[in-house]
């Protein structure tokens, strides 16, 4: 298929998200992925830095991913058995339950995130249990039954819980939150969390969807508290880049057969997904790639705190932890101009800080919309040292420029046959 024909189906794939990319520039096509690279259709090779939402934790195409798969499809096993019995499926559960913290004796696959989540809380979306407003918002009215009290503020869980305990049945959490910008919790503050739920008998609900599988440098991030949750979210990486597979995973006391019996999903017991997630947690549980993680997550961590000492008027913080880290840009000045502006307004400034990384440094980072202007930088847990310290260098090159002159962040403009956004 030629380039012409992709583009043009922008007009039907999300045309409301393709003209915004084709706004800032960020309508490539990609054409070939290996290990922490993606080359587009014109043969430029970009450095993934945000692991594309943290599924390809093991790297674009993983040998061991792309074996499984293959192994799988030459012997002619099939995928889709329900609703009986998936080998691999069973053995992907019972390896996922061993390894995870605490006594989670029970397992229910899905296929996304959402999906993991919906699992853990039935019946209602998962839209509804975000905190914020600008995924809320136009899905109303929302399910009722749901609250939200401060992330990180284990006094206000504590005052919350003892007022309505006996009408709350789950709390749930990220141990870091990544949507919102690789926000980390006060220390301490998933073990109080955990004697609270505890105390009253409330469920804890731990996603780690994002955090999961290595990403803060331990296999699970509520490790890092030796905190053992009573349902555990797994999901993007599980799959290998390759599948969209997560898990539910639940201890015997929080385990429901009414549920067991009427909850279903088409497609979470592939045997060829469940394989390839056992070849993923081998790689993850042999040799020292999770303590690479961590090392390399420090040095990471240094390098964009160095980057944020040297251009303090365009960096406001880092932070994060293991390969989970973010950037806190500072909004543009009155002088940047009016696009800038209007992107800003808009919640876009990220967008076009991240465009002008990748054009400027072929540098792929995750931008975060609304109002905190935030680059997350989550590379593929398999980035070599030299090949961090390239992605450190070409972001620092990008943020030396928008520290001399903010207007350097303009995306070029789109090429021809590129969609555009019009104004209404």
């Amino acid at each position: 298929m030629s380039i012409p024909e992709l583009r043009a189906m922008n007009r039907t794939l999300n045309p409301t998200l393709g003209r915004l990319l084709g706004l800032l520039g960020m309508d490539r096509t990609w054409v070939r992925g290996e290990g922490v690279w993606l080359t587009d259709a014109r043969g430029r090779r970009f450095l993934d830095c945000y692991a594309q939402y943290g599924a390809v934790a093991l790297g674009h195409n993983a040998p061991c991913v792309t074996r499984a798969a293959r192994a799988a499809i030459a012997a002619g096993e099939p995928a889709m058995v329900q609703p009986y019995r998936a080998p691999y499926a069973e053995a992907l559960a019972n390896t996922l339950t061993r390894l995870a913290p605490g006594n989670l004796s029970r397992c229910v696959f899905t296929t996304s995130g959402a999906e993991t989540v919906e699992a853990a809380i039935k019946l209602v979306g998962a839209l509804a249990a975000t905190g914020q407003t600008h995924h809320a918002e136009g899905f109303g009215p929302l399910p009722p039954g749901f609250d939200h009290v401060p992330f990180g503020d284990d006094e206000a869980l504590a005052a919350r819980v003892a007022r309505d305990g006996d009408c709350i049945a789950a709390f749930f959490i990220e141990p870091v939150q990544g949507e919102r910008g690789v926000h980390l919790p006060p220390a301490g503050y998933l073990q109080r969390v955990r004697e609270v739920c505890s105390r009253y008998g409330v469920a804890l609900v731990v996603d780690e969807i994002q955090t999961g599988l290595g990403r803060t440098g331990r296999l699970f991030a509520c490790e890092h508290e030796g905190v053992a949750p009573d349902l555990l979210l797994v999901a993007k990486a599980l799959g290998g880049g390759l599948f969209p597979l997560g898990a539910c995973l639940a201890s015997a006391d929080f385990w429901d057969d009414t549920f067991a019996l009427r909850h279903s999903s088409t497609f979470a017991n592939n045997n060829v997904a469940c394989r390839v997630g056992l070849a993923v947690l081998e790689a993850l549980t042999t040799g020292d790639l999770i303590d690479s993680t961590a090392r390399k997550g420090a040095r990471l961590l240094a390098g964009l705190a160095d980057l944020a000492r040297r251009y303090p008027r365009t960096i406001a913080g880092v932070r994060g932890r293991g390969l989970m880290t973010a950037i806190e840009l500072r909004g543009p000045d009155g002088g940047a101009g009016g696009f800038l502006s209007f992107l800003e307004h808009q919640g876009l400034y990220a967008y076009a800080v991240a465009a002008t990384m990748a054009e400027a440094a072929s540098v792929l980072v995750l931008p975060t919309l609304g109002d905190s202007h935030a680059l997350r930088v989550t590379p593929p847990l398999v980035i070599s040292d030299d090949e961090l310290d390239l992605a450190l260098a070409r972001i620092g090159d990008v943020f030396r420029r928008l520290e001399r002159n903010a207007s350097e962040t303009t995306p070029p403009p789109s090429p021809p046959g590129a969609s555009t956004m019009r104004s209404r």
